[in-house]
Order: structure tokens, then C-alpha cells, then sequence
């Protein structure tokens, strides 16, 4: 049997539990055997894995069964969600994924509680959703920033506790992966959009301003780490300075998901012999 080229299994190694933020070695590939060049060759042979397992599942959606996958994506910004979604998701049947991205809150949505946005977006039977940034922006951005008092965004971690708890009842896997790049990586991906035009459109000035409050962000992603990852709904910790590395572990999260569901193909709501006869005489 050919050796695995991963030193233990992804979901033990990337786990949550123990990770200290602030200590993270960015540039670390934890648990991989290999280099980039053995990481994207793997990553080209797992996309087809990931993608006839997705098949899978949404077809099972469309018989009725209401299970799905929720992959959340939260990291600093040029910590690499978009490529994720391009580079991951995008090898899949974009019929059974629901993408949504969450930035700045409209006035509309600040006018609810905020789960109100995100229970919008939810996937059904049958789908990967997709959430770039999520409901942990109100106890991220919310908190550095002082948007509401503490003793608001305070008793929120036990409520995503708890509303993660209630999709896991309903059948969905909740897959969430915390990305963490360097100051320095950070600011070398925000110097090449500069220098290109067609990445221009993707620079926000403001991304710059919030370097200021990196420690602020490490102590509030440490605290969500700690007080939110739960056994229905664990956090996956990703040294994202690595672009390659990223999107193999993310793809064998969700490989890792798809696989626990067990599903089989859905049976024929009709008589296939039947249906063979009828088609003989075309």
C-alpha cells in the first residue's frame, strides 16, 4: 500500500484544540509529507475525488435528503477565501453550491438580529455552502472595532453555539477553517494587487488601516477558537502563507465531510427495465 502523504489525518491536524494564535507559524504545512509540487499534483487528483463526491451528494439532495455541507471561511483579509472558492469549490458542480459572502452589513440587515442574514443563506439538501467571512464577524470585526459593548457581543459566542448545534440536528455539516497569514504575507499580497491593474478592483485602503489593529484581531480570532469550537462544529486552524498548502487542506476537509455522510447513489423513482424497452424502440 502506497505511503499516505499525510502524516496523520487532516482533521487531527489542523484541529482547533490547543492552538494558540499568536505562536502560529504561518509558513507551516502541518501534517503534509510533501512539497508544493508533490501538494498541487496531490490537489489535482483529490479535486476529481471531492468532485464526483459532491455529484453524490447533490444528487441525494435531489431525492429528498435534507443533509448538506456548511464550509465557513474566516481569516484577514488576502488570507485567501476567495482562492478557496475559486480554486476548491470551483472544481465542483456549481449547481449544488451556495455561495455567499459577508462584508459590511447592510442598513436593511443591521435592522435584524444578526443570524437574520446568514439564516438567509443557508444551504439546503443537497448543496456545499460556501460562506465567505460569516456570522463570526460579529465577534471579530464587531469586537476589535467596539461596534457594541462587551456584554453584547459577549454572550454571542454561547448563541453560535448554539445555532450551529440546531443546523447539525437538521443535517448539516458544519466545516469550519480559520485562516491565518503573516504581517508580512499580508502586506506583500496587498503590494501586488498595487501592481496590478486587473487586481486593482480587489484593494481596499482600509485593508492597510486594519493592519493597525492585528493584535486586537489575534486576541479576538484566539477567543472564538477557544469558546466556539465544539464538537458538532469544530474549528480546522490553516497556515494559509502557503497558497498550495491552503487549498489541499481545505479539499481534504471537505473530502473528509462528504465521506463520513456514507451516501450511496440515490435508487430509480422508476422502472429501469421499463424504461430500457421504451428506449429501444427510438
Amino acid at each position: 500500500m502506497p505511503k499516505s502523504p499525510w502524516s496523520v489525518p487532516v482533521t487531527t491536524a489542523l484541529h482547533a484544540d490547543g492552538v494558540k494564535v499568536a505562536d502560529l507559524d504561518t509558513s507551516a504545512t502541518p501534517g503534509f509529507r510533501g512539497g508544493k509540487k508533490a501538494g498541487e499534483l496531490l490537489l489535482e487528483q483529490r479535486r476529481t475525488v471531492l468532485s464526483e463526491l459532491q455529484e453524490k451528494l447533490y444528487a441525494n439532495g435531489r431525492s429528498g435528503d435534507p443533509r448538506n455541507i456548511l464550509l465557513v471561511l474566516q481569516g484577514m483579509d488576502t488570507a485567501g477565501k476567495g482562492g478557496i472558492v475559486r480554486h476548491v469549490i470551483g472544481s465542483v458542480d456549481p449547481q449544488g453550491v451556495a455561495a455567499a459572502a459577508f462584508g459590511v452589513p447592510t442598513e436593511q440587515e443591521r435592522g435584524h438580529h444578526y443570524l437574520w442574514r446568514i439564516r438567509k443563506q443557508l444551504p439546503r439538501g443537497g448543496q456545499i455552502g460556501v460562506f465567505d467571512r460569516s456570522h463570526y464577524e460579529d465577534v471579530l470585526v464587531v469586537r476589535v472595532h467596539n461596534l457594541v459593548p462587551p456584554e453584547v457581543w459577549g454572550k454571542r459566542y454561547d448563541e453560535i453555539n448554539r445555532f450551529e448545534g440546531k443546523l447539525a440536528e437538521s443535517g448539516t455539516t458544519v466545516v469550519k477553517v480559520a485562516m491565518f497569514v503573516s504581517p508580512d504575507e499580508q502586506c506583500k499580497r496587498l503590494a501586488q494587487r498595487l501592481d496590478r491593474p486587473d487586481k486593482y478592483w480587489k484593494f481596499n485602503p482600509g485593508d492597510i488601516d486594519e493592519r493597525e489593529f492585528w493584535p486586537a484581531y489575534q486576541q479576538a480570532y484566539q477567543a472564538v477558537l477557544d469558546q466556539t469550537s465544539t464538537e458538532h462544529a469544530p474549528w480546522y486552524v490553516i497556515p494559509a502563507d502557503r497558497k498550495w498548502y491552503s487549498r489541499l487542506a481545505v479539499t481534504e476537509l471537505l473530502i473528509d465531510a462528504l465521506t463520513r455522510l456514507e451516501l450511496d447513489w440515490p435508487k430509480a423513482q422508476f422502472d429501469v427495465e421499463e424504461q430500457r424497452r421504451r428506449l429501444n424502440g427510438c
